[in-house]
C-alpha cells in the first residue's frame, strides 16, 4: 500500500522538530492523532523511522534516509496545488457553520484574514445540524467551523478555537427564570430539544448523556438550525444547552439564558480537510484570533 502524502508530511513535521507535541501544535492536529499517523506509516514501510521516549525523538538511519524525499515531494505537491488554485482563480475561501459563532471571532477573521489575503473573499455559509460537519462531509465548504465532537472527526484536521462552559436556554417564564445558575442536577427531568439522530455524539453532547448518571435524556423535539430553536424555546416546550460564547445570541425577548455550574465545557473547533494544504487554508487558521 502506497504512503498518504499526509502521513509524509505528519513524518516531517516531527523530524524537523524532535517533538511530537511541536508539531502537532505546527500542524493544528492533536498529538495522539499525530502519533498514530507516525506509527502507520511506519507499518505499511515496515521499518521504524522514529525512535522515541519521555525525554527526546531520534530519527532512525531509515528515517534520516525518508526524510529529504519526503520534503521533496511535499515540495512538488505543494507547488501542484498552488499552480491549480491560481489557474482556477482561487480567489474565494467558503467557511460553513451552522449557527453565528457569536463572540466577535467572525469580524476579527474577516479583518485579519483581508489582511493577510486581500484578493481572497472570505465567504460564510449556513448549514443545518443535519451535518454535524458544517458542510465540510459534502464538499459545500473548504472549512467549517463545528461543535466537538462529531461524525467522522477523526477523517478531519480540527483546531480548538475556544473552550468554554456550557449553558442552558429556555422562556422566561421557567421555573428557572429567577436563577442566576443551575446545577445539571435541577435539569435532569426537563424535556430538551435535541440535534437530529445524524449529528451522533454530538447530538448525545448537547444532551448531556455522559453526565445523566445512566437517566436517559427526555426529549421533546427535534431542531434542524437557530430558527426552530428560538421557536421551540419560545413555545415553551423545553430546554436546550449551549454554549456560554452563544448565550447573547439567545437572548431575545421570552427567552433566558443561565449557566450551568457542574457540566464539562464544550469545544468549538475549525476543521478543514486533511489533504487540503492550500495556502489560504493556513491564512485562514493564522487570522484566527488568539486566546478566546
Amino acid at each position: 500500500m502506497d504512503a498518504h502524502l499526509r502521513d509524509l508530511r505528519y513524518f516531517a513535521a516531527v523530524a524537523e522538530e524532535l517533538s511530537f507535541t511541536r508539531a502537532a501544535e505546527r500542524l493544528f492536529i492533536s498529538q495522539p492523532a499525530l502519533s498514530k499517523q507516525v506509527r502507520q506509516l511506519e507499518t505499511q514501510l515496515r521499518v521504524r523511522l522514529l525512535d522515541r521516549d519521555r525525554r527526546a525523538v531520534r530519527l532512525t538511519a531509515a528515517g534520516e534516509a525518508l526524510l529529504p524525499a519526503a520534503r521533496d515531494l511535499l515540495q512538488r505537491w505543494d507547488e501542484a496545488q498552488r499552480a491549480v488554485g491560481d489557474a482556477a482563480g482561487a480567489s474565494r475561501l467558503t467557511v460553513g457553520m451552522s449557527t453565528s459563532v457569536g463572540r466577535g471571532l467572525l469580524r476579527t477573521l474577516r479583518d485579519r484574514f483581508a489582511a493577510r489575503r486581500p484578493a481572497c473573499e472570505l465567504r460564510l455559509r449556513q448549514v443545518n445540524w443535519t451535518d454535524p460537519t458544517a458542510g465540510l462531509a459534502d464538499g459545500e465548504v473548504d472549512a467549517a467551523f463545528v461543535w466537538l465532537p462529531f461524525p467522522g472527526q477523526d477523517d478531519l484536521n480540527v483546531h480548538v478555537v475556544a473552550r468554554e462552559p456550557r449553558w442552558v436556554a429556555f422562556r422566561d417564564d421557567h421555573r428557572l427564570s429567577g436563577r442566576d445558575e443551575v446545577e445539571f442536577a435541577e435539569l435532569l427531568d426537563e424535556k430538551f430539544l435535541a440535534l437530529p439522530e445524524s449529528a451522533g455524539p454530538l447530538r448525545d453532547h448537547w444532551l448531556a448523556t455522559d453526565e445523566r448518571g445512566g437517566r436517559p435524556p427526555l426529549v421533546c423535539a427535534t431542531v434542524t438550525n437557530a430558527e426552530e430553536t428560538f421557536a421551540a424555546l419560545e413555545s415553551g416546550i423545553g430546554v436546550v444547552l449551549l454554549a456560554a460564547g452563544n448565550a447573547e445570541i439567545y437572548r431575545r425577548p421570552g427567552i433566558r439564558t443561565i449557566p450551568v455550574t457542574d457540566l464539562s465545557p464544550t469545544e468549538l473547533a475549525l476543521a478543514w480537510r486533511p489533504g487540503d494544504h492550500r495556502s489560504t487554508i493556513r491564512a485562514l487558521l493564522e487570522s484566527l484570533p488568539p486566546g478566546l
